[in-house]
């Protein structure tokens, strides 16, 4: 069995002081795979360069305490590569590839279009010039899985006021869209929805705005996305929200895979 957990940290500082790591000791997973590190590599310390019993693997954004992806693995890879080749995605950290015999992990990290409309545009930018790079992972014959936080809610029953969000970034239409394509077009596989196809109120990510988190007032935007014959692997998921060490919570998901 192989154990993958993706977890936006919003900063690997903060979610050091937070218990994340006595906390990830006591999780058995193969790889952990981290978004918004936050840091630069002379920021890490000792323990998160390397937990216990993993080696870890970082890609940082050039900006000082923005972005960046992460992932800690038990097992050696034979490759690892940083970015996706185009220079304004590569210069914000947000793409991070390991190879394991026939399985890639990844760590990915979409911009968030929230903030600002030129912020948007960015992340419609990178939607644009992922897409090649899926459809090329996918022609290449791995088992693969895309774990991270892509910023789009993909369905109705993935964030809890829908209604009121179809006009804000996350859950625009054209997100949406282009998110099915990924899934109906390339066949890629949103594996938690695999194993839970119809469980609503099962969210990753919630606003610091108001009660989001004691109401569960929530998105789901974080996945593991992975080619089928993975997919098909993938025994049962959790979505971990006994502690906070971020504001997103670690998804797992178990896969019947040996490498």
């Amino acid at each position: 069995m192989l154990r993958i957990i993706s977890l936006n940290l919003n900063g690997i500082r903060s979610a050091a002081s937070k218990g994340f790591y006595p906390w990830l000791a006591k999780q058995k997973a193969d790889f952990i795979c981290m978004q918004e590190l936050k840091a630069q590599p002379a920021d890490l310390s000792a323990e998160m360069r390397a937990p216990k019993n993993f080696q870890g693997w970082f890609h940082c954004a050039e900006k000082k305490g923005y972005s960046g992806v992460g992932i800690y693995s038990r097992h050696q890879p034979e490759r690892v590569i940083e970015g996706l080749g185009v220079a304004e995605i590569d210069a914000e950290g947000r793409y991070l590839q390991a190879d394991f015999g026939k399985l890639s992990i990844v760590s990915l990290y979409l911009p968030s279009g929230s903030s600002s409309e030129e912020r948007q545009q960015a992340k419609f930018r990178f939607m644009l010039q992922f897409w090649p790079h899926l459809e090329a992972l996918r022609a290449e014959g791995r088992e693969v899985v895309l774990c991270g936080d892509w910023n789009i809610a993909h369905q109705p029953i993935d964030l809890k006021n829908w209604r009121s969000n179809q006009k804000n970034s996350g859950f625009l239409p054209e997100e949406r869209q282009w998110l099915s394509r990924v899934f109906e077009e390339l066949g890629w596989v949103d594996v938690f929805r695999r194993l839970r196809p119809d469980i609503p109120d099962q969210y990753t990510w919630w606003s610091n705005r108001g009660q989001a988190w004691a109401k569960n007032v929530g998105w789901r935007i974080d996945y593991q996305i992975s080619t089928p014959g993975m997919a098909e692997a993938a025994s049962q998921t959790s979505i971990y929200t006994t502690e906070r060490f971020s504001d997103h919570a670690p998804l797992t998901i178990d896969y019947r895979w040996k490498l």
